[in-house]
């Protein structure tokens, strides 16, 4: 007889009708046969022969072959015309097991399939196995299970059947039965799976059958539509594939991914494959990365069958109806080295404390937290330790220019968070660090406490206070110690507990503390202190030369002084100019961009350089130098500062082109390349070459000079004109070195880039920062870009600057718009931000566009224009008010402190701005669609009190009215000539 331990390890079984098919079934590599009646061993291999339990006996031959049933095996299924077995009682059973045992142990064949246990009671069916086993001995037992239900077999004893077989033929591919199936059917015997084909399956199926289970049942050859060859490569490949369960490891709905090991423990496996099976009409991508993970082992690389290895790194594609198989060993261990000793000593030399996430920082203490000079810094970290010793800190900070590091306790918050705070007194890049020690006398006194209140002996543990303090005092002497060290020497146990629980005991011994397993952050924390018009200040932006009287002639410096009371009236603090330099007359631009100017045309002012200089130069139709300071000084006069613009680019004129050929992009024919951002061009100007050969460092250093040279003049804002096309280690080392010689240098970055760019220049040095606001008009807009700058980490370092127009862009918001809808940006930017800007003609609502374009009709980059500054329907009032309350009200000179509050509804915003102690809050509710009144339900914070109070006392900030709110929530209604309301909030006492 053959060797029931390999065969039975894993089966692949022939399906055959006679002899001629069982000698081509070895031929392509089925090591068992399976027939409907006995036959001759002419193949050598283990025959199995068709038992059907619920047919009768009709004559002589003991068997009947009952075919396959076309339904669900799982389900009941007639039997037409066929004689049923009838067995109810165990007794019945045993007569059956012993009838059929005593035919099968004498007949030649190895063994049987035994059909119709389904037919049987299902209470009974373990107990015919058992007695069948008992009267077969060793003959080979496949008891056909689809249909008989799983909890059947549960707890049958193991090896009273070879084998169970699976229901894979009628599956529909994706419910997940299937699996719990083969787990259960697993537990009683090794699986089956017989081939798909069948019943008609797809013939993809087909090599599903032949790899999920412990073995498989192939087609009957002489009915199978599949080549030989087909069914001869399955065998390799069951072969080849381990022995182990198959286990899923792709997501439900998704290809379907299994894996194979010839260990049940994946841990344990030497042999690994993942077998790829696509059951679409269509080709499908795989994450390889998902499926080496979910293989879970240290295996070698997978590879198919031409050694190509599953790249994790890429999608795998596979075929429609494609089956593929990766095959891996797991990589040999190697032997444990030996511990050293010198590990353990530096293992116990390291750190025993851990200081993390300390905040505030950027980047971890790569770049300067952002903040003002005034303000206190509050400084937070987690600091672990083993057990439950006390433990200590102190929080550690150095001004500018100071060589000392002064400390200050931090206290425990919670979970092992530390707080503590320190000031900013001076412009400049601070420092901050924290150091924590294990505090061995606050564990100490603890528990010197609680043993006193149990009522224990204290002896010892005044010995041990004692020996602490002498210890310490030892080391750090001072007079204070004296005096203790006498009191603890009392005879009286109750003085000497008294003298350890003393505050000055505990003062002294905490301001000499040994401080045992010290562990300092490092390297410090940077954090710049900037002016506060760094963060809080409304911006006016004006074209100098069309603030003549005289609309036929190019405005001056001293033109501009005439303004300076009306632009001060309005609140603002800041007066920004576009740039003041020489104009190229080299490809100068016309009116509105045209390319074909008169002489009369002044050209764009960013057309910088012409023979009268460049970058450190006047335009000669401004006015000199000295009419430069002068409106400087009359402008300070006034309560504001003057604002440049920084546009590294040059007109074809500039001196630098003659001068400095090395700094700039020559095309191959010896043109000079000009600026473009396709499909723009910019033919009026050309750019530098940061990295040109010859332009590092000494273009690098000119253009350090040229900012150097104007804060020389007094000037400490500049707005950078596209910083984003520039390199960022510039900008880093630039800034850098202007703000060391001038610490009250702002920088504000006109960069409408993508976000992590614009982020990275403001930690690059940029105080203030352009941002997509102007574009911005809807409710989920607001909300979600001010939380990522107010909750997220660029709250540490970015300041938001919502400038509602420009120059250059004429927002389709606000093209031909209402005046009301003017006034509604202009509350948005006042109220959300401390930086709020607009170019001059949006107090007068000027909107008119280029027809299809986001750019203004007549445009001042361009030409001179003339204003009518007390234009009928300009909003000059509104502005004046938002600016008054903005600086009256230091919750709005930040954009942090924000909280967008409940408003039903999209078309209004409602939120909260509230300073750090809550002693200033406003309540801002604003209309985003002007065009008609809003109204909406608003729900009042009182939660977001300590103690909820329970009325809130209001001062309506345009108006001046006060009243109390008591309800939750109110309703209100914004007109479109009064599109927002800010009221004053405070507990009512």
């Amino acid at each position: 007889m053959p060797d029931r331990r390999v065969e039975r390890g894993t089966p692949r079984i022939a399906w055959v009708e006679d002899e001629k098919a069982a000698i081509e079934a070895a031929s392509l590599g089925f090591t068992m046969i399976l027939t409907a009646a006995p036959m001759s061993q002419v193949t050598g291999l283990p025959v199995l022969i068709d038992l059907d339990l619920s047919h009768a006996r009709t004559d002589d031959a003991p068997f009947v072959h009952l075919p396959e049933p076309s339904l669900d095996p799982r389900q009941p299924a007639a039997l037409a015309d066929e004689a049923v077995v009838a067995v109810s009682t165990e007794a019945d059973v045993a007569g059956l097991a012993a009838w059929w045992g005593h035919r099968v142990a004498t007949m030649s064949a190895d063994g049987v399939r035994l059909l119709g246990l389904d037919r049987l009671p299902p209470a009974l069916v373990q107990d015919f196995l058992i007695q069948f086993r008992r009267e077969i001995g060793g003959k080979i037992v496949m008891a056909w299970t689809p249909g008989l239900g799983w909890g059947a077999l549960a707890g049958l004893p193991p090896g009273t059947v070879d084998f169970v077989v699976s229901s894979l033929p009628w599956w529909d591919g994706h419910a997940p039965w299937v699996w719990d199936e083969l787990a259960a059917l697993r537990r009683v015997a090794p699986v089956i799976v017989p081939s798909a084909q069948s019943v008609g399956r797809a013939a993809r199926w087909l090599q599903l059958s032949a790899l999920l289970g412990d073995g498989w049942l192939g087609p009957c050859l002489a009915r199978c539509d599949a080549p030989a060859a087909e069914v001869s490569r399955l065998n390799r490949l069951r072969q080849m594939v381990p022995s182990g369960p198959a286990q899923v490891i792709s997501a439900p709905g998704r290809t379907l991914a299994l894996l194979r090991t010839d260990a049940a423990d994946v841990r344990q496996a030497g042999r690994a494959a993942i077998i790829l099976v696509n059951d679409a009409g269509h080709s499908v991508q795989i994450d390889p990365a998902g499926l080496l993970m979910a293989a879970g082992q240290d295996f070698a690389p997978f590879k198919d069958g031409e050694g190509v290895a599953l790249d994790p790194t890429a999608p795998y594609t596979l075929a429609a109806g494609d089956l593929h198989i990766f095959q891996a060993e797991s990589r040999p261990g190697s032997a444990p080295a030996p511990v050293m000793q010198n590990r353990a000593v530096q293992a116990a030399q390291s750190p025993r404390l851990a200081l993390e996430l300390p905040s505030p920082s950027v980047d971890q203490g790569r770049f300067p937290v952002r903040r003002t000079v005034g303000d206190r810094v509050e400084v937070e970290i987690d600091i672990i330790g083993d057990g439950h010793d006390h433990l200590a800190a102190m929080l550690r900070w150095q001004a500018p220019g100071e060589d000392t590091w002064q400390e200050t306790p931090m206290r425990l918050v919670n979970n092992d968070r530390w707080a503590g705070a320190f000031p900013l007194l001076s412009l400049g890049v601070h420092h901050y660090s924290v150091v924590a020690w294990r505090d061995d006398f606050a564990t100490f006194t603890d528990e010197l406490t609680k043993k006193h209140a149990a009522g224990l002996p204290l002896v010892l543990e005044l010995q041990e206070g004692a020996a602490l303090v002498n210890r310490t005092a030892g080391r750090m002497p001072d007079p204070r110690f004296a005096s203790l060290i006498d009191q603890l020497r009392a005879p009286s146990e109750e003085a000497g507990r008294l003298a350890l629980l003393s505050s000055e005991t505990a003062l002294v011994m905490r301001d000499f503390d040994l401080r045992p397993f010290a562990v300092t952050l490092a390297p410090a924390v940077p954090v710049r202190a900037e002016r506060a018009g760094a963060g809080f200040a409304a911006w006016y932006e004006v074209f100098p030369r069309s603030l003549s009287p005289d609309p036929a002639r190019h405005g001056t410096f001293r033109d501009v002084i005439h303004h300076l009371p009306r632009i001060q009236a309005m609140g603002f603090d800041v007066l920004y100019f576009p740039p003041i330099h020489p104009i190229g007359r080299k490809n100068r631009k016309g009116r509105n961009n045209s390319l074909t100017p008169t002489e009369d045309d002044p050209g764009s002012p960013y057309a910088i350089g012409s023979p009268e200089g460049g970058h450190d130069a006047l335009h000669g139709e401004l006015g000199s130098f000295e009419d430069f300071q002068a409106l400087r000084a009359a402008a300070a006069d006034h309560g504001m500062e003057i604002a440049l613009d920084f546009a590294i680019q040059c007109s074809p004129d500039h001196p630098w082109l003659s001068q400095h050929k090395e700094w700039f992009t020559w095309r191959p024919d010896g043109s000079i390349k000009y600026a473009e951002n396709p499909p723009k061009k910019y033919e009026d100007i050309v750019n530098v070459d940061f990295y040109a050969k010859g332009a590092v460092p000494s273009l690098w250093m000119e253009w350090c000079r040229v900012v150097l040279f104007w804060a020389e003049q007094g000037v400490r804002l500049f707005r950078v004109d596209n910083p984003h096309t520039k390199p960022l280690p510039f900008w880093e080392w630039m800034i850098g070195e202007v703000q060391e010689r001038y610490p009250d240098t702002v920088f504000l970055a006109e960069a409408f880039t993508r976000p992590k760019v614009m982020y990275r220049l403001a930690k690059c040095g940029f105080s203030q920062s352009y941002t997509y606001f102007t574009w911005r008009d809807q409710k989920w807009e607001f909300t979600q870009y001010l939380d990522e700058l107010t909750q997220g980490p660029a709250r540490e370092f970015f300041r938001p600057h919502f400038f509602v127009n420009t120059p250059d862009i004429n927002p389709v918001y606000l093209q031909n718009a209402g005046r009301a809808e003017y006034v509604v940006r202009a509350a948005l930017a006042a109220t959300l931000s401390g930086l709020w800007g607009l170019y001059n003609g949006f107090e007068l609502c000027e909107g008119t566009p280029v027809p299809g374009r986001e750019e203004y009709l007549d445009s001042e980059k361009y030409q001179l224009r003339a204003w009518d500054w007390d234009r009928p329907g300009n909003i000059v009032a509104e502005i004046t008010q938002l600016n008054r309350i903005r600086r009256a009200n230091p919750a709005l000179h930040t954009h942090l402190g924000l909280t967008f509050l409940p408003a039903s509804g999209d078309r209004v915003l409602f939120f909260e701005k509230a300073t750090r102690d809550r002693g200033n809050v406003v309540l801002v509710a604003i209309s985003l669609d002007a065009s008609s009144a809003q109204s909406a339900t608003l729900e009042l914070p009182f939660w977001r009190y300590p103690s909820e109070p329970a009325a809130l006392a209001v001062t309506d900030a345009l108006r001046g009215q006060r009243w109390t709110w008591r309800d939750r929530r109110v309703d209100v209604t914004l007109p479109p000539e009064r599109p927002f309301a800010i009221w004053l909030i405070e507990p009512e006492t």
